[in-house]
C-alpha cells in the first residue's frame, strides 16, 4: 500500500497497464532560438493559448490542441504540439538594454566556463576559477575607481579647485573656495566626502540589480531528486542537480564585490586625507585616526580576498543555504567604514588646497598589472589544463578563457577611460587648464589606434580568405545542383553565402590574435606611463620625428575614438531603450553571453538559463509522469543548447523516454569548442548514448549551426546529410519565384524536418514501458 500511494503522489507508473488515458498521445516541445519569436509563428497558427508559465516565459499551444490528453484518438498519427516561448528573459521591457553597461562583467563571467577538459586536477580547476573569480573582482575595483575618477577627481578636486572651470560651470560653484567666498563645502575634504556619494550609489545601484534580477530569473529551484543508482554526471557538470542553482555563491561574491566597492570609494576619499595630515604636520589625533583608517582599509581588503578565495561553486547540491553572517555584515561593515571616512575626511583643514590631481594616480596602473598577471597565470593554468587531455577541437588549445578574460578586462579599461576622458574635455573644454585624467588612461587611449590597424589586418585576411572559400565552393554548388541550368551569378551567390557561414569557424584565431596584442599594447602603455609620466605626446618630444609624430597621432585619435566609442555606446543604449528591435538586437547578445550561471562576477547580467532550464525540465518530467506518452524535444539554434542541458537534469529513465531534434544547433560548432568541459565530445556523446533518439540538422550556409560531429560510430546517427539551401536552384513549376537562401533559419520549411519529426517520433514506439518503479532509496520526484 506504501509503494502505491507513493507512486500515486509522484505519477510515477508501476506497469504498462497503469498506463493512464492518453499514453500513446506524442508530444513536440519546440524551443527558439536567439532573438526569440511569437507562440504563433512556432506554431504556425494565429490562435494560440498559454496552458502554463507567466508573462516572461511560457509553454503555449494551439486553441485546438488545449484538451489533447482529453483527445487521444484525434492525436494518434500526430503529435500535440507546444512551443515554450522564453524571448522575453532576455529581450523584454527597455530598462535591460542598460546591462549594455555590464558588458566586461559578463565577458569575464564567460571565462568562467571555459575550462579546458580535464580530469583528476580539482586543485587545478579550483585555481583556475580562483583566478578568474580575482579577476572579475579587479573589474569591480575599476569601475568603482573610474566613477571616483569622475566625481571625485575631475569634478571636485580639480574643476571646483579651478576658478576659471567652477565659474564655467555654476552648478559647481558653491564646491569653488573662491566662488563660494570660502564656503563650508568648499574645503576639499569636504567636497571629496560629498562628491563620493555618486560612485557609493553607484556600487549600491550594483548590488540592487544583483539582487532583484535574481529574485526575478534566478530564483527558480530546479527539480530536487535524488541520484539514480545507474546514473553518472561526471560527463558535464549540466546534469548535477545545483548546476542551475548557485544561490549560495552568488550571495557571498555580490557582498565581497559590494564591499570591495564601497571600500574603493572609502580609499579614494580617506587616503587623500591621510596623505595630508602626514605631509603637513598637522594634529596629532588626525594623524593617528589616518593610520587607523589605512590599517582598517587594508584588513577590509584582506577580508573580501579571504571571501572571494576562500569558496567556489557546489553543484552537487542545491545551495539553498546562505551565509547569513558574512552576507549581511560585510557590506554593512563596508558602509560604517566608508561613513567613518566620510566624517574624517570632511574634519576642517583650513589650510588644504586641490592641486594638480587627486593623490592615488597609480590606483590604474596597480590594477591594470594585476590584470595582466592574472591573465597570464590563467593561460598557464589553463595550458596545463589542456594538455592533461587535448582535443584538437578546443579552440586556442585551452587558451580560449585566458584570451576572452583579457578582453573583458580591455573593455572595463575602454570603458572607464572613455567615461573619464569625456568628462574631462567636457568639463575643461578646449582650455586645457585642468591637469585631465590620469596618464595611464591617456596611454590606453592612445594604443587604440595600433589596434585597430591590427584589427583592420585581421579583417582583410578574413576577406581574402572568405573569397577563396567562395572560389573553392562553387563546384560543390554545382554539383549539389547537378542537371539545373547553370546560371553563374546564383552559383556565385550560394558559394558567397556558404564561405561567410565557414568563417564563424575562424573565430578563436580571430580572439587570439586581438587578445594577444591588446596584453602586449597594455603593457607598454603601463610601461611607457610608469617610465616617462608624461602623456605620449610628450614622452615623444626630442626623439625622432617620425616616433614623434607617431605618438602625437595615436594619443589624439585615441582620445577621439575612445570618446566617440563611449558616445556611440550610449548613443546605441538609449536607442535600445526606445527601440524595440534594437532592444531585441541586444537581448540575441544576451542569449549567448547570459546562458551561464553567475559564477564569476555577481553584477554580471542574469543568467537566463537559471529559469528556462528547470522550466523544461518540470514540463518534460510531469508530462511522462502523467501521460507516459512519447516526448520530441525540439530545439532550434540557441534553444537547442537549453534542451540539451534540460535533458541532462531529467532522471536517466525519464531521459530514455525522450528523442531530442536540433536544428542551426552550435552544441559542437560553438558551445564544444569554447566550453569544452561542459559541452565536449564526452558530454555529447553520453547524452546521445542516454536518450532514445537524436537527429541533428544543418546547412553549410548556416554561420552558427553544424553537426554534432560525435566521435566512433556515434557520429551518422546523429548527424543528418547538410540539407540543401536553397531548396531549388532556379525558377520550376513548383517554385516559379527564386528560392530564398535561409541560412539559419526556418527550418522547419525543410521537408527533412517532417522526415526526421516522423521518424524520431516512430523510434519512440507506444508499447515502451514506462520509468521503472524505484525501491523506497531514490528515484522519486520531489518538489522543494
Amino acid at each position: 500500500m506504501e509503494r502505491a500511494r507513493e507512486h500515486a503522489s509522484t505519477g510515477e507508473l508501476g506497469n504498462p497497464a497503469q498506463r493512464p488515458e492518453g499514453a500513446e498521445t506524442a508530444l513536440e516541445l519546440l524551443v527558439h532560438g536567439v532573438g526569440g519569436t511569437t507562440p504563433e509563428e512556432m506554431l504556425n497558427d494565429p490562435r494560440t493559448v498559454r496552458i502554463t508559465g507567466d508573462a516572461t516565459a511560457a509553454v503555449f499551444r494551439r486553441a485546438d490542441d488545449a484538451d489533447a490528453e482529453q483527445r487521444p484518438d484525434d492525436y494518434r498519427g500526430k503529435p500535440v504540439r507546444e512551443a515554450y516561448v522564453w524571448c522575453n528573459l532576455t529581450s523584454g521591457n527597455g530598462a535591460r538594454a542598460l546591462w549594455l553597461l555590464l558588458l566586461p562583467f559578463m565577458v569575464v563571467n564567460l571565462a568562467h566556463w571555459m575550462r579546458p577538459t580535464t580530469r583528476g586536477r580539482k586543485r587545478t580547476v579550483r585555481l583556475y576559477g580562483l583566478l578568474v573569480r580575482l579577476a572579475g573582482l579587479t573589474l569591480t575595483v575599476l569601475l568603482v575607481a573610474a566613477a571616483c575618477e569622475v566625481a571625485l577627481d575631475l569634478t571636485a578636486w580639480q574643476c571646483a579647485g579651478t576658478r576659471a572651470c567652477a565659474r564655467e560651470h555654476s552648478w559647481l560653484g558653491f564646491l569653488s573656495p573662491e566662488v563660494s567666498g570660502g564656503g563650508w563645502w568648499s574645503q576639499p575634504g569636504r567636497r571629496l566626502a560629498l562628491a563620493c556619494l555618486v560612485p557609493a550609489a553607484l556600487t549600491g545601484l550594483l548590488w540592487y540589480l544583483s539582487h532583484r534580477t535574481w529574485s526575478a530569473y534566478e530564483s527558480q529551484q530546479p527539480m530536487s531528486r535524488r541520484a539514480e543508482p545507474d546514473e553518472e554526471t561526471g560527463r558535464t557538470g549540466l546534469g548535477r542537480p545545483g548546476f542551475w542553482y548557485g544561490r549560495r555563491l552568488v550571495a557571498r561574491l555580490r557582498a565581497a564585490h559590494t564591499a570591495a566597492g564601497l571600500l574603493t570609494v572609502a580609499a579614494a576619499v580617506g587616503t587623500s586625507a591621510a596623505r595630508y595630515d602626514r605631509v603637513s604636520g598637522g594634529p596629532a589625533v588626525l594623524g593617528m585616526l589616518g593610520q587607523l583608517l589605512d590599517a582598517t582599509l587594508v584588513v577590509g581588503t584582506a577580508v573580501v580576498l579571504w571571501v572571494v578565495c576562500r569558496r567556489g561553486r557546489s553543484e552537487h547540491r542545491l545551495d539553498q543555504e546562505l551565509d547569513q553572517t558574512l552576507v549581511r555584515w560585510l557590506p554593512v561593515g563596508s558602509i560604517a567604514v566608508l561613513a567613518l571616512t566620510l566624517v574624517y575626511a570632511g574634519w576642517s583643514r583650513p589650510d588644504w588646497h586641490s592641486t594638480g590631481r587627486l593623490p592615488g594616480d597609480m590606483t590604474f596602473g596597480g590594477i591594470a598589472l594585476v590584470q595582466g598577471m592574472l591573465v597570464i597565470v590563467l593561460g598557464v593554468v589553463a595550458r596545463i589544463l589542456y594538455r592533461t587531455r587535448p582535443d584538437t577541437r578546443t579552440a586556442m588549445r585551452g587558451l580560449a578563457g585566458p584570451a576572452v578574460a583579457m578582453l573583458a578586462c580591455a573593455l572595463g579599461g575602454v570603458m572607464s577611460g572613455g567615461v573619464s576622458q569625456r568628462v574631462a574635455d567636457w568639463l575643461d573644454g578646449t582650455r586645457d587648464s585642468l591637469p585631465g585624467p590620469p596618464v595611464l588612461l591617456t596611454w590606453q587611449a592612445s594604443v587604440i589606434p595600433p589596434l585597430l590597424v591590427v584589427l583592420a589586418a585581421l579583417v582583410g585576411w578574413l576577406a581574402r580568405r572568405s573569397w577563396q572559400l567562395r572560389n573553392r565552393e562553387m563546384h560543390p554548388v554545382e554539383l549539389d545542383y547537378k542537371g539545373e541550368p547553370k546560371d553563374t551569378a546564383r552559383t556565385r551567390r550560394i558559394a558567397s553565402t556558404r564561405a561567410m557561414a565557414a568563417l564563424t569557424d575562424r573565430a578563436p584565431r580571430m580572439v587570439g590574435v586581438i587578445s594577444s596584442v591588446t596584453l602586449l599594447l597594455g603593457a607598454g602603455a603601463l610601461a611607457g606611463s610608469l617610465a616617462t609620466e608624461d602623456p605620449p605626446g610628450e614622452a615623444a618630444q626630442g626623439a625622432y620625428a617620425v616616433v614623434q609624430g607617431a605618438a602625437e597621432t595615436a594619443q589624439a585619435l585615441g582620445s577621439w575614438l575612445i570618446g566617440f566609442g563611449f558616445i556611440l555606446f550610449v548613443t546605441w543604449g538609449r536607442r535600445a531603450y526606445k527601440d524595440p528591435a534594437a532592444r531585441r538586437t541586444i537581448g540575441i547578445l544576451w542569449d549567448v553571453g547570459t546562458f551561464w550561471p553567475r559564477a564569476a562576477h555577481p553584477f554580471a547580467p542574469p543568467c537566463y538559463a537559471e529559469r528556462a532550464v528547470p522550466d523544461l525540465t518540470w514540463r518534460m518530467a510531469t508530462w511522462i509522469r502523467a501521460t507516459g506518452g512519447r516526448l520530441v524535444l525540439s530545439g532550434h539554434s540557441q534553444g537547442s543548447v537549453l534542451a540539451a542541458a534540460a535533458a541532462w537534469q531529467l532522471k536517466p529513465s525519464v531521459r530514455k523516454r525522450i528523442a531530442l531534434l536540433t536544428y542551426g544547433s552550435p552544441l559542437e560548432r560553438l558551445y564544444g569548442r569554447w566550453f569544452p568541459a561542459h559541452f565536449g565530445p564526452a558530454a555529447l556523446t553520453s547524452l546521445h548514448r542516454e536518450v532514445a533518439c537524436w537527429r541533428n540538422l544543418y546547412r553549410p550556409t548556416d554561420p552558427i549551426g553544424g553537426p554534432v560531429r560525435l566521435p566512433g560510430d556515434c557520429g551518422p546517427q546523429v548527424d543528418r546529410e547538410p540539407l540543401k539551401d536553397p531548396l531549388a536552384y532556379g525558377r520550376t513549376e513548383r517554385q516559379p519565384l527564386p528560392a530564398p537562401i535561409l541560412g539559419h533559419s526556418d527550418y522547419q520549411a525543410d521537408p527533412a524536418f517532417a522526415d526526421e519529426r516522423e521518424r524520431l517520433l516512430a523510434r519512440l514506439r507506444p508499447d515502451v514501458p514506462p520509468p521503472r518503479a524505484q525501491d523506497d532509496a531514490g528515484g522519486v520526484l520531489e518538489s522543494s
